[in-house]
Protein backbone atom coordinates (compact mmCIF):
# COMPACT_ATOMS: atom_id res chain seq x y z
CA UNK A 1 0.00 0.00 0.00
CA UNK A 2 1.76 2.87 -1.40
CA UNK A 3 -0.59 5.59 0.35
CA UNK A 4 -0.16 4.53 4.33
CA UNK A 5 -0.38 6.93 7.32
CA UNK A 6 1.24 4.40 9.20
CA UNK A 7 4.90 4.77 8.08
CA UNK A 8 4.31 8.81 9.96
CA UNK A 9 4.94 9.49 13.70
CA UNK A 10 2.43 11.30 15.96
CA UNK A 11 3.63 14.37 17.51
CA UNK A 12 3.68 14.40 21.36
CA UNK A 13 2.76 18.01 22.27
CA UNK A 14 4.80 20.75 24.57
CA UNK A 15 3.60 20.36 28.18
CA UNK A 16 2.50 23.85 28.96
CA UNK A 17 -1.14 23.98 30.52
CA UNK A 18 -0.60 27.68 31.61
CA UNK A 19 -0.19 28.94 28.53
CA UNK A 20 -0.99 32.70 27.75
CA UNK A 21 -1.35 33.06 24.20
CA UNK A 22 -4.70 32.01 23.56
CA UNK A 23 -5.75 34.47 25.74
CA UNK A 24 -3.87 37.53 24.25
CA UNK A 25 -4.49 40.04 21.10
CA UNK A 26 -2.63 41.21 18.16
CA UNK A 27 -2.42 45.04 18.99
CA UNK A 28 0.87 45.83 17.35
CA UNK A 29 2.98 44.73 14.17
CA UNK A 30 5.95 42.86 14.85
CA UNK A 31 9.45 44.07 13.64
CA UNK A 32 9.48 42.95 9.97
CA UNK A 33 12.89 41.42 8.07
CA UNK A 34 12.14 40.88 4.36
CA UNK A 35 14.36 37.47 3.56
CA UNK A 36 12.68 37.93 -0.53
CA UNK A 37 16.51 38.42 -1.57
CA UNK A 38 17.98 34.94 0.21
CA UNK A 39 15.17 32.72 1.28
CA UNK A 40 13.04 33.65 -1.74
CA UNK A 41 15.92 33.54 -4.32
CA UNK A 42 17.33 30.22 -3.29
CA UNK A 43 13.63 28.80 -3.85
CA UNK A 44 13.46 30.26 -7.15
CA UNK A 45 14.25 27.67 -10.91
CA UNK A 46 16.09 30.61 -11.89
CA UNK A 47 17.69 32.86 -8.97
CA UNK A 48 17.56 36.44 -9.93
CA UNK A 49 20.19 38.71 -11.65
CA UNK A 50 21.81 41.20 -9.77
CA UNK A 51 19.52 44.04 -11.79
CA UNK A 52 16.35 41.88 -10.57
CA UNK A 53 17.54 41.98 -6.90
CA UNK A 54 18.32 45.93 -7.25
CA UNK A 55 14.68 46.23 -8.21
CA UNK A 56 12.85 44.10 -5.86
CA UNK A 57 15.41 45.56 -3.19
CA UNK A 58 13.95 49.45 -4.06
CA UNK A 59 10.42 48.00 -3.68
CA UNK A 60 11.39 46.56 -0.43
CA UNK A 61 12.72 49.95 0.69
CA UNK A 62 9.69 51.39 -1.02
CA UNK A 63 7.32 49.35 1.10
CA UNK A 64 8.91 50.47 4.24
CA UNK A 65 11.06 47.29 5.04
CA UNK A 66 13.83 48.51 7.96
CA UNK A 67 15.62 45.11 7.78
CA UNK A 68 16.58 43.50 4.62
CA UNK A 69 18.25 39.51 4.58
CA UNK A 70 20.06 40.67 1.33
CA UNK A 71 21.71 37.31 0.67
CA UNK A 72 24.06 33.94 1.22
CA UNK A 73 27.79 35.51 0.10
CA UNK A 74 29.20 33.07 1.02
CA UNK A 75 27.44 30.59 -0.63
CA UNK A 76 27.36 32.48 -4.30
CA UNK A 77 29.42 35.06 -5.61
CA UNK A 78 26.71 37.08 -7.18
CA UNK A 79 25.13 37.14 -3.61
CA UNK A 80 29.04 38.51 -2.70
CA UNK A 81 28.92 40.79 -5.47
CA UNK A 82 25.27 41.67 -4.80
CA UNK A 83 25.97 42.89 -1.51
CA UNK A 84 29.73 45.24 -2.66
CA UNK A 85 26.79 47.12 -4.89
CA UNK A 86 25.01 48.05 -2.36
CA UNK A 87 27.35 48.92 -0.34
CA UNK A 88 29.81 50.33 -2.26
CA UNK A 89 27.37 52.12 -3.93
CA UNK A 90 25.89 53.73 -1.08
CA UNK A 91 22.46 52.13 -1.72
CA UNK A 92 21.13 51.35 2.00
CA UNK A 93 19.44 54.17 3.86
CA UNK A 94 20.50 55.26 7.40
CA UNK A 95 17.42 53.45 8.94
CA UNK A 96 17.99 50.27 7.01
CA UNK A 97 19.98 47.49 8.15
CA UNK A 98 21.13 44.35 6.39
CA UNK A 99 21.16 41.31 6.86
CA UNK A 100 23.32 38.03 5.37
CA UNK A 101 22.82 34.20 6.19
CA UNK A 102 25.90 32.07 6.74
CA UNK A 103 26.68 28.39 8.58
CA UNK A 104 28.42 28.15 11.41
CA UNK A 105 32.03 27.37 9.69
CA UNK A 106 34.77 29.15 9.76
CA UNK A 107 35.65 29.88 6.64
CA UNK A 108 31.88 30.46 5.53
CA UNK A 109 32.13 33.26 8.42
CA UNK A 110 35.34 35.05 7.08
CA UNK A 111 33.46 35.55 3.83
CA UNK A 112 30.29 36.93 5.11
CA UNK A 113 31.59 39.31 7.00
CA UNK A 114 34.15 40.50 3.78
CA UNK A 115 30.92 40.95 1.63
CA UNK A 116 29.77 43.29 4.51
CA UNK A 117 33.21 45.14 4.99
CA UNK A 118 32.13 48.95 5.31
CA UNK A 119 28.34 48.76 5.83
CA UNK A 120 27.54 51.05 8.40
CA UNK A 121 24.76 48.08 10.55
CA UNK A 122 24.24 45.23 9.47
CA UNK A 123 22.91 41.92 10.96
CA UNK A 124 25.49 38.36 10.87
CA UNK A 125 23.03 35.31 10.70
CA UNK A 126 24.38 32.26 11.82
CA UNK A 127 22.88 29.41 11.50
CA UNK A 128 23.54 25.41 12.42
CA UNK A 129 20.95 22.55 12.11
CA UNK A 130 20.07 20.97 15.93
CA UNK A 131 16.69 18.35 15.45
CA UNK A 132 16.84 14.88 15.73
CA UNK A 133 16.89 13.80 12.35
CA UNK A 134 19.46 16.19 11.65
CA UNK A 135 21.71 15.17 14.73
CA UNK A 136 21.54 11.49 14.13
CA UNK A 137 21.21 11.42 10.25
CA UNK A 138 23.48 14.32 8.60
CA UNK A 139 25.67 15.07 11.00
CA UNK A 140 26.00 11.47 13.07
CA UNK A 141 26.81 14.05 16.39
CA UNK A 142 25.41 14.00 19.57
CA UNK A 143 23.50 16.87 21.46
CA UNK A 144 27.20 17.99 22.74
CA UNK A 145 28.56 18.01 19.62
CA UNK A 146 25.88 20.38 17.36
CA UNK A 147 26.08 22.75 20.77
CA UNK A 148 29.99 22.59 20.38
CA UNK A 149 29.51 23.64 16.67
CA UNK A 150 26.72 26.65 17.45
CA UNK A 151 29.12 28.61 20.27
CA UNK A 152 32.44 27.82 17.72
CA UNK A 153 30.48 29.64 15.08
CA UNK A 154 28.99 32.27 17.88
CA UNK A 155 32.64 32.99 19.04
CA UNK A 156 34.01 33.30 15.24
CA UNK A 157 30.83 35.90 14.40
CA UNK A 158 32.12 37.95 17.92
CA UNK A 159 35.57 37.89 16.72
CA UNK A 160 35.36 38.62 13.27
CA UNK A 161 32.71 41.79 14.52
CA UNK A 162 35.40 43.25 16.86
CA UNK A 163 37.49 42.98 13.88
CA UNK A 164 35.58 45.41 11.71
CA UNK A 165 34.52 47.37 14.53
CA UNK A 166 33.39 50.06 12.26
CA UNK A 167 30.20 48.60 11.42
CA UNK A 168 27.18 48.41 14.07
CA UNK A 169 26.82 44.61 14.28
CA UNK A 170 23.83 42.59 15.49
CA UNK A 171 24.54 38.88 16.08
CA UNK A 172 21.34 36.47 14.91
CA UNK A 173 21.32 32.76 15.87
CA UNK A 174 19.15 30.15 14.36
CA UNK A 175 18.89 27.02 15.55
CA UNK A 176 17.45 25.51 11.70
CA UNK A 177 14.62 22.89 12.17
CA UNK A 178 13.86 24.69 15.51
CA UNK A 179 10.35 22.34 15.09
CA UNK A 180 11.84 19.50 15.19
CA UNK A 181 14.09 19.87 17.66
CA UNK A 182 13.34 19.06 21.75
CA UNK A 183 12.67 22.21 23.40
CA UNK A 184 14.90 21.79 26.37
CA UNK A 185 17.72 21.10 23.89
CA UNK A 186 16.64 24.28 21.62
CA UNK A 187 16.81 26.55 24.79
CA UNK A 188 19.75 24.84 26.20
CA UNK A 189 22.05 25.70 22.35
CA UNK A 190 20.49 29.13 22.75
CA UNK A 191 21.56 29.71 25.89
CA UNK A 192 24.64 28.60 25.36
CA UNK A 193 24.92 31.30 21.88
CA UNK A 194 23.49 34.09 24.28
CA UNK A 195 26.08 33.33 26.86
CA UNK A 196 28.84 33.75 24.18
CA UNK A 197 27.51 37.30 22.69
CA UNK A 198 25.93 38.88 26.04
CA UNK A 199 28.94 40.60 26.72
CA UNK A 200 30.42 41.23 23.38
CA UNK A 201 27.54 43.10 21.88
CA UNK A 202 25.48 46.48 22.82
CA UNK A 203 22.91 45.80 20.58
CA UNK A 204 19.98 43.11 21.28
CA UNK A 205 20.78 39.60 20.59
CA UNK A 206 18.08 38.07 17.58
CA UNK A 207 17.58 34.40 18.80
CA UNK A 208 15.41 32.91 15.10
CA UNK A 209 13.33 30.22 15.77
CA UNK A 210 12.31 28.90 12.51
CA UNK A 211 9.78 26.58 11.36
CA UNK A 212 12.35 25.24 9.04
CA UNK A 213 9.83 22.63 7.92
CA UNK A 214 5.68 22.93 8.87
CA UNK A 215 5.35 20.02 11.27
CA UNK A 216 2.29 20.48 13.17
CA UNK A 217 -0.69 22.95 13.96
CA UNK A 218 0.00 26.28 14.64
CA UNK A 219 -1.55 26.38 18.36
CA UNK A 220 1.79 23.95 18.69
CA UNK A 221 4.60 26.36 17.01
CA UNK A 222 2.68 29.28 19.69
CA UNK A 223 3.27 26.64 22.35
CA UNK A 224 7.11 26.15 21.36
CA UNK A 225 7.53 29.58 21.16
CA UNK A 226 5.82 30.92 24.47
CA UNK A 227 8.26 27.99 26.19
CA UNK A 228 11.58 29.55 24.61
CA UNK A 229 10.47 33.06 25.40
CA UNK A 230 9.96 31.63 29.17
CA UNK A 231 13.23 29.88 29.37
CA UNK A 232 15.80 32.60 27.14
CA UNK A 233 18.45 33.68 29.15
CA UNK A 234 18.53 37.41 29.45
CA UNK A 235 15.45 37.52 27.82
CA UNK A 236 15.44 41.30 28.33
CA UNK A 237 18.26 41.49 25.90
CA UNK A 238 16.62 39.42 23.27
CA UNK A 239 14.91 39.72 20.05
CA UNK A 240 12.93 36.53 19.51
CA UNK A 241 12.31 36.20 15.77
CA UNK A 242 10.29 33.85 14.21
CA UNK A 243 10.95 32.79 10.23
CA UNK A 244 7.91 29.86 9.22
CA UNK A 245 7.40 27.54 6.17
CA UNK A 246 4.42 26.67 4.84
CA UNK A 247 4.44 23.18 4.34
CA UNK A 248 0.86 22.84 5.54
CA UNK A 249 -0.62 25.72 4.68
CA UNK A 250 -0.42 27.33 8.04
CA UNK A 251 2.67 30.17 7.72
CA UNK A 252 0.68 32.89 8.38
CA UNK A 253 -0.93 31.55 10.99
CA UNK A 254 1.91 29.84 12.85
CA UNK A 255 3.65 33.03 13.02
CA UNK A 256 0.73 35.47 14.09
CA UNK A 257 0.15 32.82 17.01
CA UNK A 258 4.03 32.80 17.66
CA UNK A 259 3.45 36.72 18.05
CA UNK A 260 0.86 36.46 20.52
CA UNK A 261 3.14 34.11 22.22
CA UNK A 262 5.76 36.19 22.56
CA UNK A 263 7.91 36.59 19.88
CA UNK A 264 9.26 40.30 18.88
CA UNK A 265 10.44 39.85 15.22
CA UNK A 266 8.71 38.30 12.36
CA UNK A 267 11.06 37.19 8.67
CA UNK A 268 9.08 36.10 5.51
CA UNK A 269 8.62 36.83 1.48
CA UNK A 270 6.33 39.29 -0.24
CA UNK A 271 3.99 37.00 -1.18
CA UNK A 272 5.41 33.79 0.28
CA UNK A 273 7.16 32.91 -2.43
CA UNK A 274 10.18 30.64 -0.85
CA UNK A 275 11.51 26.79 -0.70
CA UNK A 276 8.62 23.57 -0.90
CA UNK A 277 5.32 25.30 -0.57
CA UNK A 278 6.37 28.82 0.24
CA UNK A 279 7.55 31.11 3.61
CA UNK A 280 5.37 33.07 5.76
CA UNK A 281 3.63 35.62 3.50
CA UNK A 282 3.97 38.99 4.76
CA UNK A 283 1.54 40.76 2.41
CA UNK A 284 -1.26 38.39 3.91
CA UNK A 285 0.13 38.93 7.59
CA UNK A 286 0.56 42.81 7.08
CA UNK A 287 -2.84 42.97 5.77
CA UNK A 288 -4.10 41.07 8.08
CA UNK A 289 -3.16 43.51 10.84
CA UNK A 290 -4.34 46.25 8.51
CA UNK A 291 -8.14 44.55 8.10
CA UNK A 292 -8.61 45.08 12.19
CA UNK A 293 -7.28 48.48 12.51
CA UNK A 294 -3.62 47.90 13.56
CA UNK A 295 -0.85 49.92 11.36
CA UNK A 296 1.16 47.04 9.97
CA UNK A 297 4.36 49.50 9.57
CA UNK A 298 4.08 48.43 5.55
CA UNK A 299 2.66 50.06 3.01
CA UNK A 300 0.76 48.36 0.69
CA UNK A 301 -1.52 51.06 -1.09
CA UNK A 302 0.23 50.47 -4.80
CA UNK A 303 -0.56 46.68 -4.03
CA UNK A 304 -0.46 46.41 -7.77
CA UNK A 305 2.83 47.54 -8.38
CA UNK A 306 3.97 45.06 -5.11
CA UNK A 307 2.93 42.13 -7.35
CA UNK A 308 3.94 43.35 -10.60
CA UNK A 309 7.73 43.43 -9.28
CA UNK A 310 7.46 40.17 -7.30
CA UNK A 311 6.43 38.58 -10.76
CA UNK A 312 8.82 40.38 -12.84
CA UNK A 313 11.27 39.43 -9.94
CA UNK A 314 11.16 35.92 -9.41
CA UNK A 315 9.53 34.99 -12.61
CA UNK A 316 6.58 33.28 -10.42
CA UNK A 317 2.89 33.84 -11.46
CA UNK A 318 0.63 35.20 -8.67
CA UNK A 319 -2.40 33.44 -8.17
CA UNK A 320 -5.87 35.57 -8.75
CA UNK A 321 -7.06 34.20 -5.18
CA UNK A 322 -4.07 34.89 -3.68
CA UNK A 323 -5.12 36.79 0.03
CA UNK A 324 -5.34 40.37 -0.68
CA UNK A 325 -3.04 40.66 -3.56
CA UNK A 326 -4.37 38.60 -6.66
CA UNK A 327 -6.38 40.05 -9.14
CA UNK A 328 -9.97 38.80 -8.12
CA UNK A 329 -9.57 38.72 -3.95
CA UNK A 330 -12.71 41.78 -4.11
CA UNK A 331 -14.27 40.09 -7.52
CA UNK A 332 -17.54 38.86 -6.84
CA UNK A 333 -19.75 36.89 -9.14
CA UNK A 334 -22.41 35.27 -6.81
CA UNK A 335 -25.82 37.02 -7.30
CA UNK A 336 -26.20 37.26 -3.52
CA UNK A 337 -23.10 38.56 -2.58
CA UNK A 338 -23.11 41.45 -5.54
CA UNK A 339 -26.23 42.46 -3.77
CA UNK A 340 -25.10 42.64 -0.78
CA UNK A 341 -21.96 44.54 -1.41
CA UNK A 342 -24.11 46.84 -3.60
CA UNK A 343 -26.30 47.69 -0.74
CA UNK A 344 -23.21 48.04 1.85
CA UNK A 345 -21.87 50.41 -0.33
CA UNK A 346 -24.87 53.18 -0.76
CA UNK A 347 -24.75 53.08 3.05
CA UNK A 348 -21.16 53.47 3.54
CA UNK A 349 -20.13 57.36 4.04
CA UNK A 350 -16.47 58.23 4.29
CA UNK A 351 -15.10 58.47 7.52
CA UNK A 352 -17.19 55.89 9.04
CA UNK A 353 -15.54 52.60 10.32
CA UNK A 354 -15.72 50.07 7.17
CA UNK A 355 -18.55 47.52 7.22
CA UNK A 356 -19.42 46.39 3.92
CA UNK A 357 -20.32 43.22 3.26
CA UNK A 358 -17.88 40.42 1.87
CA UNK A 359 -15.28 43.04 1.95
CA UNK A 360 -13.23 42.84 4.17
CA UNK A 361 -10.99 46.23 3.82
CA UNK A 362 -11.81 49.03 1.30
CA UNK A 363 -9.88 48.03 -1.88
CA UNK A 364 -9.09 51.95 -2.70
CA UNK A 365 -6.83 51.37 0.41
CA UNK A 366 -3.99 49.10 -1.99
CA UNK A 367 -5.01 51.05 -5.19
CA UNK A 368 -7.91 49.12 -6.32
CA UNK A 369 -11.08 50.34 -7.78
CA UNK A 370 -14.47 49.82 -7.31
CA UNK A 371 -14.81 48.60 -10.67
CA UNK A 372 -13.37 45.08 -10.58
CA UNK A 373 -15.40 44.71 -7.44
CA UNK A 374 -18.36 43.01 -9.23
CA UNK A 375 -17.80 41.86 -12.33
CA UNK A 376 -20.56 39.45 -13.79
CA UNK A 377 -21.35 35.60 -15.61
CA UNK A 378 -23.98 33.45 -15.77
CA UNK A 379 -24.41 33.20 -11.83
CA UNK A 380 -24.67 36.94 -11.22
CA UNK A 381 -27.95 37.99 -10.17
CA UNK A 382 -29.83 41.74 -10.15
CA UNK A 383 -27.68 43.58 -7.92
CA UNK A 384 -24.61 42.75 -9.96
CA UNK A 385 -25.94 44.04 -12.80
CA UNK A 386 -27.21 47.40 -11.23
CA UNK A 387 -23.57 48.32 -9.90
CA UNK A 388 -22.00 47.26 -13.42
CA UNK A 389 -24.08 49.96 -14.83
CA UNK A 390 -23.76 52.24 -11.60
CA UNK A 391 -20.12 52.67 -11.51
CA UNK A 392 -19.01 52.53 -15.14
CA UNK A 393 -22.38 54.69 -16.96
CA UNK A 394 -23.65 56.71 -13.76
CA UNK A 395 -27.13 55.04 -13.57
CA UNK A 396 -29.19 53.31 -10.97
CA UNK A 397 -31.51 51.37 -12.39
CA UNK A 398 -34.78 50.76 -9.71
CA UNK A 399 -35.49 47.11 -8.44
CA UNK A 400 -38.13 46.16 -11.16
CA UNK A 401 -35.59 46.98 -14.04
CA UNK A 402 -33.04 45.42 -12.50
CA UNK A 403 -34.87 42.22 -12.34
CA UNK A 404 -35.82 42.48 -15.99
CA UNK A 405 -32.13 43.77 -17.31
CA UNK A 406 -30.95 40.56 -14.70
CA UNK A 407 -32.89 37.88 -17.04
CA UNK A 408 -31.14 39.14 -20.20
CA UNK A 409 -27.80 39.25 -18.75
CA UNK A 410 -27.80 35.90 -17.37
CA UNK A 411 -29.30 34.39 -21.28
CA UNK A 412 -26.33 35.68 -22.18
CA UNK A 413 -24.13 35.10 -20.41
CA UNK A 414 -24.95 31.35 -20.59
CA UNK A 415 -24.99 31.61 -24.15
CA UNK A 416 -21.76 32.73 -24.06
CA UNK A 417 -20.24 30.63 -21.35
CA UNK A 418 -17.98 33.50 -19.93
CA UNK A 419 -18.32 36.72 -18.24
CA UNK A 420 -19.89 40.01 -19.35
CA UNK A 421 -18.01 42.98 -19.31
CA UNK A 422 -19.64 46.45 -18.45
CA UNK A 423 -19.61 47.23 -22.21
CA UNK A 424 -21.75 44.08 -22.60
CA UNK A 425 -23.90 44.70 -20.13
CA UNK A 426 -24.55 48.86 -21.29
CA UNK A 427 -25.30 47.42 -25.34
CA UNK A 428 -27.74 44.74 -23.54
CA UNK A 429 -29.31 47.48 -21.69
CA UNK A 430 -29.55 49.63 -24.72
CA UNK A 431 -31.05 47.52 -27.16
CA UNK A 432 -34.01 45.78 -24.96
CA UNK A 433 -35.12 49.08 -23.22
CA UNK A 434 -33.36 52.12 -24.21
CA UNK A 435 -33.56 52.69 -27.70
CA UNK A 436 -36.93 50.65 -28.55
CA UNK A 437 -37.34 53.23 -31.63
CA UNK A 438 -39.35 50.84 -33.12
CA UNK A 439 -42.48 50.62 -34.47
CA UNK A 440 -42.83 54.21 -32.78
CA UNK A 441 -40.76 57.33 -32.51
CA UNK A 442 -41.33 60.64 -30.69
CA UNK A 443 -40.63 63.21 -33.19
CA UNK A 444 -41.30 66.78 -30.80
CA UNK A 445 -44.19 67.99 -28.44
CA UNK A 446 -45.44 71.15 -27.38
CA UNK A 447 -46.52 71.31 -24.00
CA UNK A 448 -49.09 73.97 -22.08
CA UNK A 449 -50.67 74.83 -19.62
CA UNK A 450 -54.61 76.30 -19.49
CA UNK A 451 -54.45 77.03 -16.30
CA UNK A 452 -56.00 73.70 -14.84
CA UNK A 453 -54.37 71.27 -16.55
CA UNK A 454 -51.57 70.22 -18.66
CA UNK A 455 -51.76 70.27 -22.19
CA UNK A 456 -49.56 67.78 -24.48
CA UNK A 457 -49.43 68.03 -28.50
CA UNK A 458 -47.18 64.76 -29.69
CA UNK A 459 -46.01 64.19 -32.96
CA UNK A 460 -45.20 60.35 -33.33
CA UNK A 461 -43.75 58.66 -36.47
CA UNK A 462 -43.88 54.85 -37.66
CA UNK A 463 -42.04 54.51 -40.87
CA UNK A 464 -43.19 57.02 -43.48
CA UNK A 465 -46.22 57.68 -41.71
CA UNK A 466 -46.32 60.76 -39.28
CA UNK A 467 -49.16 61.56 -37.09
CA UNK A 468 -50.01 63.33 -34.07
CA UNK A 469 -51.81 63.19 -30.41
CA UNK A 470 -53.18 65.56 -28.26
CA UNK A 471 -54.02 64.63 -24.48
CA UNK A 472 -54.56 66.45 -21.29
CA UNK A 473 -53.77 65.64 -17.46
CA UNK A 474 -51.96 66.60 -14.26
CA UNK A 475 -49.14 66.51 -15.82
CA UNK A 476 -47.25 65.94 -19.19
CA UNK A 477 -46.72 61.88 -18.84
CA UNK A 478 -50.56 61.40 -17.94
CA UNK A 479 -51.35 64.08 -21.26
CA UNK A 480 -49.51 61.94 -23.41
CA UNK A 481 -50.91 58.40 -22.20
CA UNK A 482 -54.21 60.17 -22.83
CA UNK A 483 -53.36 61.15 -26.26
CA UNK A 484 -51.68 57.71 -27.39
CA UNK A 485 -55.06 56.24 -25.69
CA UNK A 486 -56.74 58.23 -28.37
CA UNK A 487 -54.93 57.70 -31.19
CA UNK A 488 -54.03 54.28 -30.59
CA UNK A 489 -56.30 52.72 -28.59
CA UNK A 490 -54.13 51.23 -25.86
CA UNK A 491 -54.39 51.39 -22.39
CA UNK A 492 -51.55 52.61 -20.48
CA UNK A 493 -50.99 52.73 -16.48
CA UNK A 494 -47.88 53.81 -15.06
CA UNK A 495 -47.25 51.18 -12.43
CA UNK A 496 -44.36 53.07 -10.96
CA UNK A 497 -41.45 55.58 -12.64
CA UNK A 498 -38.29 56.91 -11.50
CA UNK A 499 -35.87 59.45 -12.98
CA UNK A 500 -32.34 60.83 -11.99
CA UNK A 501 -29.23 62.56 -13.31
CA UNK A 502 -26.55 60.16 -14.73
CA UNK A 503 -23.16 62.48 -13.80
CA UNK A 504 -23.61 66.19 -11.90
CA UNK A 505 -23.74 69.32 -13.89
CA UNK A 506 -25.97 71.70 -16.46
CA UNK A 507 -24.84 69.40 -19.21
CA UNK A 508 -25.78 66.18 -17.48
CA UNK A 509 -28.19 63.56 -19.20
CA UNK A 510 -31.55 62.87 -17.17
CA UNK A 511 -32.40 59.24 -17.91
CA UNK A 512 -35.91 58.07 -16.63
CA UNK A 513 -37.61 54.45 -16.22
CA UNK A 514 -40.72 53.62 -16.60
CA UNK A 515 -43.08 50.33 -15.48
CA UNK A 516 -46.13 50.17 -17.32
CA UNK A 517 -49.26 47.85 -18.03
CA UNK A 518 -50.09 48.12 -21.49
CA UNK A 519 -53.40 46.44 -22.26
CA UNK A 520 -52.62 43.92 -19.12
CA UNK A 521 -49.34 43.08 -19.74
CA UNK A 522 -46.81 44.70 -17.81
CA UNK A 523 -43.72 46.09 -19.77
CA UNK A 524 -40.16 48.22 -18.64
CA UNK A 525 -38.56 50.08 -20.51
CA UNK A 526 -36.14 53.77 -20.27
CA UNK A 527 -35.04 56.61 -21.51
CA UNK A 528 -32.07 59.51 -22.12
CA UNK A 529 -32.57 63.19 -23.13
CA UNK A 530 -31.05 66.13 -21.82
CA UNK A 531 -34.80 67.36 -21.33
CA UNK A 532 -36.31 64.98 -18.47
CA UNK A 533 -39.49 65.82 -19.97
CA UNK A 534 -38.43 64.05 -23.10
CA UNK A 535 -36.57 61.72 -21.29
CA UNK A 536 -39.84 60.57 -19.67
CA UNK A 537 -42.20 60.47 -22.66
CA UNK A 538 -39.41 58.50 -24.27
CA UNK A 539 -39.26 56.25 -21.82
CA UNK A 540 -43.36 55.40 -21.96
CA UNK A 541 -43.03 55.31 -25.53
CA UNK A 542 -40.65 52.42 -25.48
CA UNK A 543 -42.38 50.33 -23.03
CA UNK A 544 -45.32 50.90 -25.76
CA UNK A 545 -43.15 49.91 -28.09
CA UNK A 546 -41.95 46.72 -25.99
CA UNK A 547 -45.43 45.51 -25.90
CA UNK A 548 -46.16 45.78 -29.36
CA UNK A 549 -42.95 43.97 -30.06
CA UNK A 550 -43.97 41.33 -28.31
CA UNK A 551 -47.74 41.40 -29.50
CA UNK A 552 -47.24 41.76 -33.48
CA UNK A 553 -50.52 40.93 -34.48
CA UNK A 554 -52.09 44.56 -32.20
CA UNK A 555 -53.63 46.89 -34.46
CA UNK A 556 -50.94 49.78 -33.49
CA UNK A 557 -48.10 47.54 -34.29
Amino acid sequence: MAFDHNKYAPYHPIQLPDRTWPDKQLKAAPKWCSVDLRDGNQALIEPMTVEQKHKLFSKLLEVGFKEIEIGFPAASQPDFDFCRELIEGNRIPEDVTVQVLTQARPELIARSFEALRGAKRAIMHVYNSTSTVQREQVFQLDKAGIKEIAIKGANWVADHAEAQAETDWVFQYSPESFTGTEPDYAVDVCNAVIDVWKDRTKNPIIINLPATVEMNTPNVYADQIEWMCRNLNHRERIEVSLHTHNDRGCGVAAAELGVLAGADRVEGTLLGNGERTGNMDVVTMAMNLYSRGIDPKLNFEDMDGVVATVQECTNLPVHPRHPWAGDLVFTAFSGSHQDAIRKSMQQYKEGQVWEVAYLPIDPKDIGRDYQAVIRVNSQSGKGGVAWMLEQNYGVSLPRWMQIELSREVQQAAENSASELSADEIWQLFESRFLKCDEPWKLEGFELKSDGEEDVLHAHLRKGAQVCSTTGRGSGAMEAFIQGLYKKLGIQLEILDYTEHATEQGSESQAIAFVHVNCDGQREVAAAMHRDIVSASLNAILHGLNRHLQNNPDSEAA
